[in-house]
């Protein structure tokens, strides 16, 4: 029997290293997952597959920096139990420090008034008070930073939209007893000079003035929710120019040739990653529509940021994946832990084309030869039900000393036999 090693606090490279000399196999027999605790283990995401940003402030500006993290603690056990309580929770963006100097993003802070109508804003400090480190607050059932102002430039000057956040579970004593990484996306990868030349922003403002009647030229900085109305950013309803940004935007572009990517970010960043849910082109319209269908949408109901698709409007005749109102981000379901603990942040779900965004699958499963969600079979076996019947399931991964310990012991430290109490991911047809 191989002694259960430590591995939570490792990057992916070097748990590839340690499964290599370990050797090879589904787990290690009667042995438990690698974790940094046998108390805790701690799930973290973004909300989104990728948060967009300005590269200026001076002239029209469609987003802010602003980026959110969400925390679940599981305290292992039979059953295993969601906590927030006699813990804190810390994050820091990896080898970011700071936002203000960086580029031109620093006009944000410098035409916060205008824009957002604060007296003053302290440099590198977000709308909701956040900065790019600090404690996160616990929620119900979960820890949240919103408003992280994170820009796609890290301390050495290199450009990258897919920024890293470390998180900390401490206890009352201050002794970390968990950690983990997530991905934090943003981007300014937004392709408005394509139809709208070098100096794009202000040509947007004078386009916008002359088929409107509006002086938004004179007025700069101009942000856009002001008059349309984006839940984005808190502005509920159309607004007073009587329509949604969203709707505007797709409206506006649907026949002069624009593309997705052209806007969300966008032909280097590619946001959407989830290698079963893209294509070349993101695969945005299977999900969303074309831009004309998002456009016109809204004169059914539609709105933006609060209706989208959920995963029951691809997966049907299944329970317990999550709500058809619910969006997949606001979704919880086993035990109520929250869909994107285990499957991933949305357009990055598990396994993402890229291996930052899949470090936690990695972490936890770190005997797979490739991401997979947290407990899928597929993580050692062929498919994501395993290569036998079900019912094998109890002999071999069942009970609190199994032959083998498989992804429910990340949290569980017994596993239910009876498989009809499996959560949905065990209930599905044969996937690959």
């Amino acid at each position: 029997m191989r002694k259960s090693i430590s591995l939570r606090v490792i990057v992916p490279a070097l748990v590839a290293v340690i499964v290599i000399i370990a050797g090879s196999g589904c787990t290690k027999d009667n042995g438990k997952p690698d974790v940094f605790s046998d108390e805790y283990v701690v799930f973290a995401w973004n909300d989104l597959g990728m948060h967009c940003l300005n590269p200026t402030y001076d002239k029209a500006v469609i987003l802010p920096p602003y980026n959110n993290l969400t925390v679940q603690v599981v305290k292992r056990g039979n059953p295993p139990q969601i906590v927030t309580d006699d813990i804190t929770v810390e994050y820091n963006l990896v080898g970011n420090t700071t936002s203000y100097g960086k580029r031109e993003y620093g006009g944000f802070w410098d035409n916060i008034t205008a824009l957002f109508g604060f007296a003053s804003l302290e440099h590198d400090m977000g709308l909701t008070g956040n900065k790019l480190s600090g404690l996160m607050v616990a929620a119900s059932g979960h820890f949240e930073a919103t408003g992280i102002p994170a820009v796609p430039v890290n301390d050495l000057g290199v450009w990258d939209p897919l920024q890293v956040a470390e998180i900390r579970v401490k206890d009352a004593s201050g002794k970390t007893v968990a950690s983990t990484r997530a991905t934090v996306p943003t981007s300014d990868d937004i392709n408005c000079a394509k139809c709208h030349g070098t100096d794009a922003f202000n040509d947007i403002l004078v386009k916008h003035d002359d088929e409107n009647g509006t002086t938004l030229w004179q007025s700069k900085p101009v942000l856009c929710a002001q008059c349309h109305g984006s839940l984005a950013l808190g502005k509920e309803g159309r607004g007073t120019s009587g329509k949604y940004f969203s709707e505007a935007i797709h409206g506006s572009h649907s026949d002069r040739g624009a593309s997705c990517y052209d806007c969300h970010p966008g032909n280097t960043t590619k946001c959407n990653r989830s290698a079963k849910h893209t294509a070349a082109d993101g695969n945005c319209t299977r999900c969303h529509g074309t831009m004309t269908d998002v456009a016109e949408s809204t004169k059914t109901g539609r709105v933006p940021w609060a209706d989208e698709p959920s995963c029951s409007s691809c997966h049907t005749g299944v329970t317990d994946v999550g709500s058809v109102s619910e969006l997949y981000r606001n979704s919880s379901g086993h035990g109520n832990m929250m869909c994107s603990a285990c499957h991933g942040s949305p357009h990055a779900m598990v396994p993402s084309l890229k291996d930052v965004d899949n470090y936690q699958a990695m972490q936890y499963q770190p005997y797979s030869k490739s991401p997979k969600t947290l407990g899928s079979c597929g993580a050692c076996h062929s498919s994501s039900r395993g290569e036998d019947d079900l019912e094998e399931y109890s002999e071999v991964h069942g009970g609190s000393k199994p032959e083998k310990e498989n992804g429910c012991f990340i949290c569980h430290t017994s596993v239910e036999t009876v498989i009809s109490r499996w959560p949905h991911s065990f209930t599905w047809k044969n996937s690959n």
